[in-house]
Protein backbone atom coordinates (compact mmCIF):
# COMPACT_ATOMS: atom_id res chain seq x y z
CA UNK A 1 0.00 0.00 0.00
CA UNK A 2 2.59 2.63 1.03
CA UNK A 3 4.38 1.76 -2.28
CA UNK A 4 1.44 2.43 -4.34
CA UNK A 5 0.60 5.71 -2.23
CA UNK A 6 4.19 6.78 -3.22
CA UNK A 7 3.25 6.01 -7.50
CA UNK A 8 5.67 3.02 -7.49
CA UNK A 9 3.82 0.30 -7.15
CA UNK A 10 5.71 -3.13 -7.25
CA UNK A 11 4.39 -4.81 -10.23
CA UNK A 12 5.20 -8.56 -9.80
CA UNK A 13 4.11 -11.38 -7.15
CA UNK A 14 4.25 -15.02 -7.61
CA UNK A 15 1.95 -16.74 -9.80
CA UNK A 16 -1.62 -18.57 -8.59
CA UNK A 17 -0.12 -21.60 -10.96
CA UNK A 18 3.08 -21.44 -8.96
CA UNK A 19 1.27 -20.94 -5.51
CA UNK A 20 -1.45 -23.61 -5.76
CA UNK A 21 1.66 -25.85 -7.46
CA UNK A 22 3.50 -25.44 -4.11
CA UNK A 23 0.80 -26.23 -1.87
CA UNK A 24 -0.10 -29.56 -4.26
CA UNK A 25 3.56 -30.71 -3.37
CA UNK A 26 3.43 -29.98 0.12
CA UNK A 27 0.58 -31.52 0.89
CA UNK A 28 1.83 -34.42 -0.81
CA UNK A 29 4.99 -34.52 1.31
CA UNK A 30 3.07 -34.31 4.10
CA UNK A 31 -0.02 -36.63 3.88
CA UNK A 32 -0.76 -39.57 6.02
CA UNK A 33 1.01 -37.60 9.22
CA UNK A 34 3.74 -36.46 7.51
CA UNK A 35 5.31 -40.47 6.39
CA UNK A 36 6.88 -39.73 3.96
CA UNK A 37 9.00 -36.61 5.60
CA UNK A 38 9.74 -38.73 8.08
CA UNK A 39 11.17 -41.09 5.91
CA UNK A 40 13.88 -39.02 3.83
CA UNK A 41 14.68 -36.94 7.27
CA UNK A 42 15.74 -40.72 8.91
CA UNK A 43 17.02 -41.85 5.37
CA UNK A 44 19.29 -38.90 4.58
CA UNK A 45 19.91 -37.71 8.67
CA UNK A 46 19.67 -41.24 10.40
CA UNK A 47 20.96 -41.29 13.62
CA UNK A 48 20.77 -43.53 16.89
CA UNK A 49 17.28 -43.63 17.42
CA UNK A 50 15.01 -46.41 15.90
CA UNK A 51 12.63 -45.10 12.75
CA UNK A 52 9.91 -43.14 13.47
CA UNK A 53 6.84 -45.21 13.63
CA UNK A 54 3.06 -44.54 13.46
CA UNK A 55 2.64 -43.30 16.61
CA UNK A 56 4.89 -39.74 15.33
CA UNK A 57 3.03 -36.76 17.53
CA UNK A 58 1.64 -34.00 15.50
CA UNK A 59 0.95 -31.51 18.12
CA UNK A 60 -1.77 -29.53 17.56
CA UNK A 61 0.06 -25.66 17.27
CA UNK A 62 -2.93 -23.01 16.68
CA UNK A 63 -3.99 -20.01 19.22
CA UNK A 64 -4.83 -16.68 19.04
CA UNK A 65 -2.23 -14.63 16.96
CA UNK A 66 1.42 -14.72 16.11
CA UNK A 67 2.45 -14.42 19.43
CA UNK A 68 0.32 -17.24 20.79
CA UNK A 69 1.60 -19.50 18.22
CA UNK A 70 5.08 -18.87 18.87
CA UNK A 71 4.35 -19.60 22.26
CA UNK A 72 2.24 -22.25 21.82
CA UNK A 73 5.21 -23.63 19.49
CA UNK A 74 7.65 -23.14 22.40
CA UNK A 75 5.81 -25.35 24.48
CA UNK A 76 4.84 -28.01 21.79
CA UNK A 77 9.18 -28.50 21.42
CA UNK A 78 9.36 -28.77 25.32
CA UNK A 79 7.17 -31.02 25.09
CA UNK A 80 8.44 -33.25 22.69
CA UNK A 81 11.35 -33.29 23.96
CA UNK A 82 10.94 -33.73 27.12
CA UNK A 83 8.84 -37.13 25.82
CA UNK A 84 11.79 -38.75 23.67
CA UNK A 85 9.68 -39.48 20.96
CA UNK A 86 9.57 -38.55 17.29
CA UNK A 87 7.45 -35.67 16.89
CA UNK A 88 6.09 -33.14 13.51
CA UNK A 89 5.61 -29.58 13.92
CA UNK A 90 3.72 -28.62 10.56
CA UNK A 91 4.01 -24.56 9.93
CA UNK A 92 5.12 -23.97 13.85
CA UNK A 93 5.50 -19.90 14.36
CA UNK A 94 9.06 -18.86 16.00
CA UNK A 95 9.83 -15.46 16.74
CA UNK A 96 13.76 -13.82 16.61
CA UNK A 97 14.22 -10.37 17.63
CA UNK A 98 15.13 -7.90 14.26
CA UNK A 99 16.24 -4.74 15.25
CA UNK A 100 15.23 -4.47 18.97
CA UNK A 101 11.31 -5.15 17.81
CA UNK A 102 9.90 -9.36 17.11
CA UNK A 103 9.73 -10.72 13.54
CA UNK A 104 7.73 -14.22 13.84
CA UNK A 105 8.71 -16.65 11.48
CA UNK A 106 7.28 -19.74 10.38
CA UNK A 107 9.47 -22.38 8.34
CA UNK A 108 7.39 -25.49 6.82
CA UNK A 109 8.34 -28.14 9.85
CA UNK A 110 10.47 -28.90 12.72
CA UNK A 111 11.00 -32.60 13.03
CA UNK A 112 12.08 -33.49 16.61
CA UNK A 113 13.70 -36.66 16.90
CA UNK A 114 14.01 -38.84 20.27
CA UNK A 115 17.31 -37.77 20.76
CA UNK A 116 16.47 -33.85 21.17
CA UNK A 117 17.62 -32.67 17.85
CA UNK A 118 15.24 -29.91 16.34
CA UNK A 119 15.88 -30.08 12.55
CA UNK A 120 14.06 -27.87 10.28
CA UNK A 121 12.55 -28.78 6.68
CA UNK A 122 12.08 -26.94 4.13
CA UNK A 123 9.92 -28.25 1.16
CA UNK A 124 10.33 -25.86 -2.26
CA UNK A 125 8.65 -26.61 -5.25
CA UNK A 126 11.91 -26.09 -7.78
CA UNK A 127 12.76 -29.87 -8.91
CA UNK A 128 16.22 -31.47 -7.94
CA UNK A 129 17.71 -33.25 -11.01
CA UNK A 130 20.28 -35.94 -10.64
CA UNK A 131 19.85 -34.99 -7.28
CA UNK A 132 21.12 -31.62 -7.72
CA UNK A 133 18.86 -28.40 -7.91
CA UNK A 134 19.73 -25.05 -8.85
CA UNK A 135 22.48 -23.50 -6.73
CA UNK A 136 20.81 -20.15 -6.34
CA UNK A 137 17.73 -21.27 -5.36
CA UNK A 138 19.38 -23.94 -3.20
CA UNK A 139 21.65 -20.93 -1.27
CA UNK A 140 18.21 -18.62 -0.89
CA UNK A 141 16.39 -21.79 0.96
CA UNK A 142 19.61 -22.32 2.76
CA UNK A 143 19.65 -18.80 4.11
CA UNK A 144 15.73 -18.85 4.86
CA UNK A 145 16.53 -21.97 6.59
CA UNK A 146 19.61 -19.79 9.18
CA UNK A 147 17.08 -17.24 9.97
CA UNK A 148 14.80 -20.22 11.59
CA UNK A 149 17.66 -22.21 13.03
CA UNK A 150 18.44 -18.67 14.56
CA UNK A 151 15.39 -18.47 15.73
CA UNK A 152 15.04 -22.49 17.12
CA UNK A 153 18.42 -21.70 19.18
CA UNK A 154 16.57 -19.31 21.41
CA UNK A 155 14.09 -21.42 22.25
CA UNK A 156 16.28 -24.48 22.73
CA UNK A 157 18.09 -22.59 24.82
CA UNK A 158 15.91 -22.73 27.85
CA UNK A 159 14.85 -26.17 26.71
CA UNK A 160 16.96 -29.10 29.01
CA UNK A 161 18.13 -31.69 26.40
CA UNK A 162 17.14 -29.87 23.31
CA UNK A 163 19.82 -29.37 20.63
CA UNK A 164 18.80 -27.54 17.36
CA UNK A 165 20.79 -29.26 14.03
CA UNK A 166 22.71 -27.14 11.38
CA UNK A 167 22.02 -29.72 8.88
CA UNK A 168 18.39 -28.72 7.40
CA UNK A 169 16.31 -31.21 4.98
CA UNK A 170 15.61 -29.64 1.71
CA UNK A 171 12.80 -31.42 0.10
CA UNK A 172 11.57 -30.73 -3.69
CA UNK A 173 10.22 -32.85 -6.44
CA UNK A 174 12.54 -35.25 -8.14
CA UNK A 175 13.53 -34.65 -11.90
CA UNK A 176 10.63 -33.82 -13.68
CA UNK A 177 7.84 -35.88 -11.43
CA UNK A 178 5.65 -34.86 -8.26
CA UNK A 179 7.62 -37.59 -6.44
CA UNK A 180 9.69 -35.90 -3.27
CA UNK A 181 13.01 -36.51 -3.07
CA UNK A 182 15.65 -34.51 -0.18
CA UNK A 183 19.24 -33.46 0.70
CA UNK A 184 20.58 -32.12 3.47
CA UNK A 185 22.27 -28.55 3.23
CA UNK A 186 24.83 -27.76 5.72
CA UNK A 187 23.55 -24.10 6.76
CA UNK A 188 26.11 -22.95 9.54
CA UNK A 189 27.74 -20.56 7.12
CA UNK A 190 24.73 -18.78 6.35
CA UNK A 191 23.64 -18.94 9.95
CA UNK A 192 26.90 -17.14 11.05
CA UNK A 193 26.58 -14.46 8.45
CA UNK A 194 23.18 -13.98 9.47
CA UNK A 195 23.77 -13.74 13.37
CA UNK A 196 26.47 -10.88 12.34
CA UNK A 197 24.14 -9.27 10.38
CA UNK A 198 21.37 -9.09 12.30
CA UNK A 199 23.53 -7.70 15.38
CA UNK A 200 25.01 -5.26 12.75
CA UNK A 201 21.55 -3.59 12.42
CA UNK A 202 20.47 -0.35 13.52
CA UNK A 203 17.77 -0.63 16.35
CA UNK A 204 13.90 0.70 15.32
CA UNK A 205 14.12 2.90 18.44
CA UNK A 206 17.25 4.40 17.27
CA UNK A 207 16.03 5.29 13.74
CA UNK A 208 12.53 6.70 14.95
CA UNK A 209 14.62 9.06 17.24
CA UNK A 210 16.33 10.70 14.20
CA UNK A 211 13.23 11.39 12.42
CA UNK A 212 11.07 14.83 12.54
CA UNK A 213 8.76 15.05 14.80
CA UNK A 214 4.88 13.44 13.13
CA UNK A 215 6.74 11.91 10.79
CA UNK A 216 3.98 8.93 9.43
CA UNK A 217 3.76 6.76 6.88
CA UNK A 218 0.20 6.53 6.49
CA UNK A 219 -0.66 6.14 2.66
CA UNK A 220 -3.93 8.04 3.71
CA UNK A 221 -1.40 11.38 3.11
CA UNK A 222 -0.69 13.36 0.74
CA UNK A 223 1.85 12.08 -1.79
CA UNK A 224 4.08 15.02 -0.92
CA UNK A 225 4.14 14.56 3.01
CA UNK A 226 4.54 10.48 2.88
CA UNK A 227 7.72 11.19 0.08
CA UNK A 228 9.03 13.28 2.79
CA UNK A 229 8.69 11.18 5.24
CA UNK A 230 9.99 8.01 3.47
CA UNK A 231 13.26 10.15 2.61
CA UNK A 232 14.10 10.89 6.06
CA UNK A 233 14.83 7.43 6.26
CA UNK A 234 18.04 6.81 4.19
CA UNK A 235 17.74 3.38 1.84
CA UNK A 236 20.11 0.78 1.36
CA UNK A 237 19.13 0.16 -2.71
CA UNK A 238 20.24 -3.09 -3.75
CA UNK A 239 18.87 -4.83 -7.43
CA UNK A 240 18.25 -8.13 -4.33
CA UNK A 241 15.89 -5.89 -2.86
CA UNK A 242 13.49 -6.67 -6.28
CA UNK A 243 12.67 -9.76 -4.78
CA UNK A 244 11.65 -9.12 -1.81
CA UNK A 245 10.44 -5.39 -0.84
CA UNK A 246 7.49 -3.76 -2.11
CA UNK A 247 9.57 -0.32 -2.05
CA UNK A 248 12.63 -1.60 -4.25
CA UNK A 249 11.13 0.46 -7.29
CA UNK A 250 10.87 3.32 -5.58
CA UNK A 251 14.49 3.40 -3.83
CA UNK A 252 16.16 2.58 -7.14
CA UNK A 253 14.48 5.21 -8.76
CA UNK A 254 16.36 7.29 -5.60
CA UNK A 255 19.31 5.57 -5.49
CA UNK A 256 19.76 5.87 -10.20
CA UNK A 257 18.99 9.97 -9.67
CA UNK A 258 21.35 10.37 -7.25
CA UNK A 259 23.63 8.26 -9.12
CA UNK A 260 24.88 5.81 -6.40
CA UNK A 261 26.62 2.67 -7.48
CA UNK A 262 24.80 0.48 -5.21
CA UNK A 263 22.28 0.33 -8.04
CA UNK A 264 24.45 -2.16 -10.00
CA UNK A 265 24.64 -4.66 -7.18
CA UNK A 266 26.47 -4.98 -4.00
CA UNK A 267 29.34 -6.89 -5.27
CA UNK A 268 30.10 -3.55 -7.75
CA UNK A 269 29.87 -1.70 -4.78
CA UNK A 270 32.17 -3.50 -2.91
CA UNK A 271 34.83 -3.46 -5.66
CA UNK A 272 34.82 0.35 -6.32
CA UNK A 273 36.26 1.54 -2.76
CA UNK A 274 35.18 5.01 -2.07
CA UNK A 275 33.83 5.97 -5.19
CA UNK A 276 30.26 6.07 -4.46
CA UNK A 277 28.34 7.68 -7.21
CA UNK A 278 28.92 6.47 -10.72
CA UNK A 279 29.70 10.18 -12.45
CA UNK A 280 32.80 9.83 -9.60
CA UNK A 281 33.60 6.50 -11.18
CA UNK A 282 33.22 7.68 -14.60
CA UNK A 283 35.00 10.76 -13.64
CA UNK A 284 38.50 8.53 -12.13
CA UNK A 285 38.25 6.34 -15.49
CA UNK A 286 38.96 9.53 -17.08
CA UNK A 287 41.42 10.69 -15.00
CA UNK A 288 39.98 13.76 -13.93
CA UNK A 289 39.62 12.55 -10.38
CA UNK A 290 40.70 10.40 -7.75
CA UNK A 291 44.35 9.20 -6.55
CA UNK A 292 46.35 7.74 -9.07
CA UNK A 293 47.84 5.58 -6.26
CA UNK A 294 44.61 3.98 -5.39
CA UNK A 295 44.07 0.64 -6.60
CA UNK A 296 40.78 1.16 -7.38
CA UNK A 297 41.70 4.11 -9.19
CA UNK A 298 44.27 2.67 -11.44
CA UNK A 299 42.32 -0.66 -12.29
CA UNK A 300 39.41 1.99 -13.91
CA UNK A 301 41.88 3.93 -15.88
CA UNK A 302 43.27 0.60 -17.16
CA UNK A 303 40.48 -0.52 -18.03
CA UNK A 304 39.37 2.66 -19.57
CA UNK A 305 42.61 2.46 -21.69
CA UNK A 306 41.76 -1.02 -22.66
CA UNK A 307 38.30 -0.33 -23.90
CA UNK A 308 39.52 2.52 -25.81
CA UNK A 309 42.24 0.71 -27.48
CA UNK A 310 39.81 -2.15 -28.04
CA UNK A 311 37.36 0.39 -29.81
CA UNK A 312 40.21 2.43 -32.07
CA UNK A 313 41.34 -1.21 -33.37
CA UNK A 314 37.82 -2.17 -33.81
CA UNK A 315 37.12 1.15 -36.00
CA UNK A 316 39.90 0.58 -37.93
CA UNK A 317 39.24 -2.62 -38.90
CA UNK A 318 35.71 -1.14 -39.99
CA UNK A 319 36.68 1.32 -42.21
CA UNK A 320 39.27 -1.45 -43.71
CA UNK A 321 36.22 -3.52 -44.53
CA UNK A 322 34.37 -0.76 -45.73
CA UNK A 323 37.20 0.44 -48.12
CA UNK A 324 37.37 -3.18 -49.48
CA UNK A 325 33.32 -3.32 -50.32
CA UNK A 326 33.47 0.09 -51.95
CA UNK A 327 36.31 -1.01 -53.91
CA UNK A 328 34.74 -4.38 -55.09
CA UNK A 329 31.42 -2.74 -55.75
CA UNK A 330 33.42 -0.25 -57.80
CA UNK A 331 35.17 -2.83 -60.03
CA UNK A 332 33.93 -3.97 -63.98
CA UNK A 333 32.53 -6.87 -64.24
CA UNK A 334 35.10 -8.68 -65.97
CA UNK A 335 37.34 -8.13 -63.03
CA UNK A 336 35.04 -9.06 -60.22
CA UNK A 337 34.87 -12.33 -62.54
CA UNK A 338 38.47 -12.97 -62.77
CA UNK A 339 38.52 -12.24 -58.96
Amino acid sequence: MLATALGSPAPFGQSQFAFMRGNAFEAKVKADGGAELLRLLYERLGGSSAAPGPDVATPDLSAAGPEGRAARTALALREATAAGGWALLDHPMLALEVAGSPAYLEPDAVVVDPDGRWTVVEIKSFPMIDASADASKVGAAARQAAVYVLALERVAAVTEGAEVGHRVLLVCPKDFSNLPTASVVDVRKQRAVTRRQLTRLTRIEDITAGLPEGTTFDPACAPEELDAAVAAVPPAYAPECLAACELAFHCRARSRAEGAVEALGRSVRGELGGLTTVAGVLAAAAGKEGDPADPTVAALRRAAALRAEALESAAGLRAEALEASAARAGAPEGAAACR
